[in-house]
């Protein structure tokens, strides 16, 4: 699924509209270069869930942890990770649960510990001369609930 977005509200409301049909056990890559929206995503995201705290990047503390009325919600941003690795040693793979939702940002640098059941959302700049502010946003599926996931954003309940 691919689609174009012009702004914050624009990227929010495809955040509002997964987290309105999200399950425990959902892991979210999102994927973009420095600036491309990854947090935005994620803010939409949690305050649909309910969150009322301010959602941050985890960039200096890796993990960032919410709780929402039913399951767990973990924000990961591996990004200070880099190529060099690491997270064998920090444990990231024990936040991969079946009671929880993980969000993950810069999911490259640990594809190792990753699970096999991923929605990826690539998030791209668009160079366009008049609003500056474009996107494109795409998202793929890897598994069972991530494909559920992505038919239910497609419409195809």
């Amino acid at each position: 699924m691919k689609q174009s977005i012009k702004n914050v509200t624009e990227t929010q409301a495809i955040a509002e509209k997964l987290a309105a049909v999200v399950e425990p056990g959902t892991t979210i890559l999102l994927n973009g270069e420095l600036g491309a929206g990854k947090t935005t995503f994620t803010q939409g995201f949690a305050r649909a869930l309910g969150i009322k705290r301010p959602i941050k990047s985890p960039t200096f503390t890796l993990v960032r942890e919410y709780q929402t009325a039913n399951f767990p919600l973990y924000h990961l941003d591996v990004y200070r990770l880099g190529v060099a690795g690491g997270a064998d040693e920090l444990g990231l793979a024990e936040y991969f649960s079946d009671d929880a939702v993980v969000i993950v940002e810069w999911s490259e640098f640990i594809q190792d510990q990753l699970p096999a059941d991923t929605l990826t959302i690539n998030i791209a700049r668009v160079i366009d001369d008049v609003t500056h502010h474009q996107r494109d946003m795409t998202l793929t599926a890897q598994g069972p609930l991530a494909t559920t996931l992505l038919a239910h954003l497609q419409g195809g309940d």
